[in-house]
């Protein structure tokens, strides 16, 4: 393939229009599955991808089922020791290069403030999962202890001080007031794939996700950008703003039937906006950023593989403060 002519905006926007698509049914989508909680992860940086990447990895790790979320370039996986089997098919991320000009639609994408001196190119980077390679042996995560992980997405909320009203049978954020209103905990049921503890995180975090974009927090302006489906976007934006979180805490995040509603929007929209996926997850980090700043410090930190050689596109989008340091 050759990447001069590769679009890597059309590629990764054609992966998620497809699993949006098979979603119409019962709304379930891959970090809707128990198993898929975890960020995918660079194998040389050991650090979890952000933005757009986690979706494409996502879709990627659906399709061909794959468990593990460890992935790598072929000189990262080289570096580690390990061999990608011959004919094996990659999977494609996206970095962002600087140049010299600025362009505010890649800058967007890639979740950066306006900065005129500087441009930010997109290029695309071929990467291989651990399934996908000989000569590296797949560290044997602890096993997954429900009590730290409530214990941990409790603590993500109390650190946020978001004031959170727990009544009614309906969950929202109310901008004009900054507040969370959730139904008590004992009104979650949970669902055939997650617990009604996950349901009742996964749903807070979603209703955080709106809260960080306030503008005394991240500001999240998205009506110039969508115009009339600027609200079915800010929803795509705390859909994976909750993903994202749910992924790091190692909590299932439960479908919401609710918002089975917006997916036609959703669709409409990336079919006629090859960027618009990559701004949204780009917003979507920017909150679970902002969110997991206040966080402090655990010993509770998940396992990841030791580092191995050098970082190539491995942390694809540029670096922040995330919640996998919770």
């Amino acid at each position: 393939m050759t990447f001069d002519r590769f679009d890597i905006h059309q590629h990764v926007t054609d992966q998620i229009v497809a699993m949006l698509d098979q979603a119409k049914g019962d709304f379930r989508l891959p970090w809707h599955t128990p198993g898929s909680i975890m960020r995918p992860i660079n194998v040389a940086s050991c650090k979890p991808y952000q933005g757009v990447n986690i979706l494409a990895l996502w879709a990627e790790a659906e399709k061909r089922g794959y468990g593990s979320g460890l992935w790598g370039t072929y000189r990262q996986w080289a570096a580690a020791g390990a061999q990608v089997r011959k004919g094996e098919k990659a999977a494609y991320i996206v970095f962002y290069k600087e140049a010299g000009r600025w362009d505010a639609a890649a800058a967007d994408d890639a979740g950066q403030s306006a900065e005129p001196a500087r441009r930010l190119v997109t290029r695309a980077s071929a990467v291989f999962a651990v399934e996908q390679v000989d000569g590296y042996k797949l560290p044997q995560p602890p096993p997954r202890d429900p009590v730290i992980a409530d214990a941990r997405a409790e603590s993500v909320v109390a650190a946020t001080r978001a004031k959170i009203i727990h009544e009614g049978h309906r969950a929202f954020y109310r901008p004009s007031t900054d507040t969370i209103h959730v139904p008590p905990r004992f009104v979650f049921i949970g669902t055939s794939t997650s617990s009604p503890t996950e349901a009742y995180y996964s749903t807070l975090f979603h209703e955080l996700t709106h809260y960080a974009g306030h503008e005394t927090r991240c500001n999240r302006q998205l009506g110039k950008r969508f115009g009339e489906h600027a609200h079915a976007m800010e929803e795509l934006v705390a859909e994976l703003g909750a993903a994202f979180l749910c992924a790091d805490l190692q909590i299932t995040c439960a479908p919401r039937i609710d918002h089975a509603q917006y997916l036609a929007h959703w669709l409409a929209v990336l079919r006629h906006d090859k960027r618009a996926i990559f701004s949204a997850a780009s917003k979507a980090s920017e909150a679970v950023a902002f969110l997991s700043a206040v966080q402090p410090l655990s010993s509770n930190e998940p396992s990841r593989p030791a580092a191995q050689g050098s970082v190539e596109s491995g942390n694809a989008l540029p670096a922040s403060t995330l919640v996998a340091s919770l």
